[in-house]
């Protein structure tokens, strides 16, 4: 039975749950990047949500290296079926989006629900970190995290001046779902 910190650190099955962990923020990172590309490629009349998303991708290169440096350290590897499936329900949830004349509000919304799971995400890898006495990947974690939560503001700051965008074109006569 395990009572105490000290004893979660010596755990073989908390480091597990931390490895496990650690592919999980892969494939959702893999699946991110997906969702991005998908979009990037879409929001024509929206310049300003393009260029988070562009500077965003870059910035998930980075944590999925940072996190196959971290399984590295384990022996470990990505988990190949769960970056195949997150990288299958991207390109679906991009593709739902496609036919709504608000497509662009939508993926907004989207957007900002995804980095706040992925900030739910990294908080608990980081806790699981520490529990596993593996202190030594916190900052590349901590990095991430820092990453997800600047992105998840700047979609949310972008919200209201999407959807003021949306209406005026809309109001126009013009192309306004992308």
């Amino acid at each position: 039975m395990v009572t105490s910190t000290a004893d979660l650190a010596s755990s073989e099955t908390v480091k597990n749950i931390f490895i496990t962990g650690v592919q999980n923020a892969h494939a959702l990172e893999k699946e991110a990047l997906q969702l991005m590309q998908r979009q990037v490629e879409r929001f024509e009349n929206y310049p300003e949500m393009s260029q988070i998303l562009r500077t965003h991708i870059a910035e998930t290169e980075g944590q999925i290296r940072r996190l196959d440096e971290i399984l590295h350290n384990f022996g470990e590897d990505r988990s190949f079926l769960k970056d195949m499936a997150t990288q299958f329900m991207a390109n679906m949830a991009a593709a739902g989006h496609m036919p709504m004349a608000d497509e662009v509000i939508k993926n907004t919304f989207a957007n900002h629900a995804f980095e706040n799971f992925e900030i739910a995400a990294y908080t608990s890898l980081i806790a699981m970190a520490e529990a596993s006495g593996h202190q030594r990947f916190v900052p590349a974690l901590e990095e991430t995290l820092r990453e997800e939560q600047k992105t998840a503001q700047l979609i949310r700051d972008q919200i209201v001046p999407i959807t003021q965008k949306y209406l005026m074109r809309e109001a126009q006569g013009l192309k306004a779902d992308r």
